[in-house]
């Protein structure tokens, strides 16, 4: 990806034979959750930012793909999410209402979404369904899944609800023209609030009469946490929070550099993810190839602090700020490594690491292979089958909150006695004569 800015990397250190890692600091992903104003897009439309600079999306997925383990571990988790997929059960259905369902699930890519909307659920506690009525508005036609990325929030009206979602592509700032505007159906009561719009239910006011045009609407469904914002915390937070995130991409570096050269890494500057930015805006630089070189120039400016002879005994002085939960967040960090461990005998470290993303990821690591080392003790295939079953069963509060917008479909279309369902896959034993089996939980 040759256009995004160079901010981690290692530096040589001259005259040290050694190296410096300039990592940016991943807690800060989540920084400045507190007062975060709507942004106006124009007359009547605004939406509330995800994360102080709207990006937290994509600086989450960034963090994710930087690490095997976390990327895999999210991958199994949608993936036991996904179970045997979703079905309309029609077993008690009537043939015409059961050709209708068959018809309906032909139309729709129901596989691609449904895992869509797991991966969402996984990675942001929350995803995007909208739902196409037919011409007449009598019935549902379409399911669609709206990456939860690109999903913004209208501010909350008086009543504390949300009424609109806006869908762009929020990471080239898009123009009002680019932004599609959904209704969104209200997330404690959608099917009543659907029948409400369309005439076919009384409002709040007593009143039955047609308070939308509309033939597209929108349905959150999204994991109820602690604290209730715009945009759900995910549970994981908790990992780039943390130092070990930091801690195995710091080993992976090292490994790297002592392969490469033998040169160990002798400091590990951690920088804030926005230092550089404050830093250009500060000196008015806007042009992306002045900053990149900007950027090199402040890490050799950090590098010449560390190794040159003039600035023997002098100290560096670095901003902090604490935040309202009384953290203290620094704008650079420089630690010193240690060297004594090199090569093979940072395996035992590597291996926490691992252990604590695949804990954090409620993922037990021999089930995604990822401890490494040959001599590692392994479960056998009795206990990974159970291991299996523990995580599918698991699954089934975000299977209740995923089903609520089929429940809606099939009240709507009228589809008396259908139901949604997710089976999963029940791992067989040898004297079965079968390798698995699916298992439904209604």
């Amino acid at each position: 990806m040759e256009d995004v800015l160079n901010y981690s990397s290692i530096e040589e250190l001259p005259t040290l034979s050694a190296k410096a890692a300039f990592l940016v600091d991943s807690s800060s992903v989540f920084r400045e959750q507190n007062d975060i104003s709507p942004i106006h897009i124009k007359d009547n439309m605004s939406y509330m930012p995800w994360g102080s600079d709207n990006q937290m999306p994509f600086d989450i997925l960034n963090l994710i793909e930087r690490d095997e383990t976390l990327s895999t571990c999210q991958m199994f988790n949608a993936e036991v999410c996904y179970g045997a997929g979703l079905v309309y059960n029609t077993e008690n259905c009537k043939p015409e209402i059961t050709d209708e369902v068959n018809d309906f699930a032909l139309m729709n890519s129901i596989p691609s979404y449904f895992l869509g909307v797991a991966q969402d659920l996984k990675h942001f506690a929350f995803c995007v369904s909208v739902i196409i009525l037919t011409a007449d508005r009598s019935k549902i036609a379409r399911l669609i899944r709206k990456e939860a990325c690109y999903c913004r929030f209208a501010p909350a009206n008086r009543d504390g609800k949300i009424d609109t979602v806006y869908y762009a592509n929020w990471r080239n700032n898009p123009s009002a023209d680019e932004i599609e505007a959904i209704d969104l159906l209200d997330v404690n009561a959608p099917i009543y609030d659907l029948m409400v719009r369309l005439g076919k239910a009384p409002g709040a006011d007593g009143q039955t009469k047609v308070r939308s045009s509309a033939k597209k609407f929108a349905i959150i469904t999204k994991v109820p946490t602690p604290d209730n914002t715009y945009y759900p915390i995910p549970y994981y937070a908790a990992l780039f929070r943390g130092k070990w995130y930091n801690i195995k991409r710091l080993i992976a570096l090292a490994k790297e550099s002592k392969l490469k050269n033998s040169a160990p890494i002798k400091y590990h500057i951690e920088i804030s993810a926005d230092y550089f930015d404050r830093l250009c805006r500060s000196e008015g630089i806007t042009d992306r190839r002045q900053k990149q070189e900007r950027i090199v120039a402040e890490k050799q400016r950090i590098i010449d602090f560390l190794t040159t002879a003039e600035n023997s005994g002098k100290v560096w002085f670095s901003q902090t700020y604490t935040n309202p939960a009384g953290v203290t967040q620094h704008d650079v960090v420089i630690n010193k490594v240690d060297g004594a461990k090199e090569g093979g005998d940072w395996e035992s470290d590597i291996q926490e690491a691992i252990n604590i993303i695949c804990f954090t990821m409620r993922v037990h690591s021999n089930l995604v292979g990822s401890v490494p080392g040959k001599s590692q003790t392994n479960n056998s295939g009795s206990d990974k089958r159970e291991l299996y079953t523990i995580a599918q069963a698991l699954q089934k509060p975000y299977h209740d909150l995923l089903f609520t917008a089929h429940r809606l479909i099939i009240k709507f279309n009228g589809w008396e006695g259908a139901y949604p369902d997710c089976p999963f896959v029940m791992l067989s034993t040898l004297d079965e004569g079968k390798d698995a089996k699916l298992v439904t939980t209604a």
